[in-house]
């Protein structure tokens, strides 16, 4: 199993619970080799994104309660196919990304400059906003 890292080259911390992603259903973008797809970049779902997906044959809106899969709305974060966020950057409609939630293993599809075009992590301490 790949090594449990970000793209930033610290830990990974977890991208979300509710609802509950990832590939192992964790609530992190942990990869491994049963996870051909690389679902390893952590996004934060929007109403383009969404449509997207949908219109390239990823539909993540429709609730599949077989797969226990409540569909996803704007606002939710996931953690997404880093082919298939490739594809929405490349259509213009890429998510926001959490870097310290996306896994390294992203780094084999997507280069880090084009992630960190679409970052939205917030600093541990909020006083370097000021």
């Amino acid at each position: 199993m790949d090594s449990d890292l970000n793209v930033l080259g610290e830990p990974l911390e977890e991208c979300g619970t509710d609802p509950v992603t990832g590939f192992y259903r964790d609530g992190c973008c942990t990869s491994g080799p049963e996870d051909l797809g690389s679902h390893t970049v952590c996004a934060v779902m929007t109403s383009e994104f969404l449509a997207h997906q949908a219109s390239v044959g990823n539909d993540l809106i429709t609730p599949r309660p077989e797969l226990q899969f409540a569909g996803l709305k704007p606002g939710d974060r996931w953690c997404v196919v880093a082919v298939r966020w490739l594809q929405a950057y490349h259509d213009g409609v890429a998510a926001p990304v959490v870097l310290a939630s996306t896994h390294v293993r992203s780094l084999d599809t997507i280069p880090l400059a084009v992630l960190r075009e679409h970052a939205v992590d917030v600093p541990p301490d909020l006083a370097s906003l000021t």
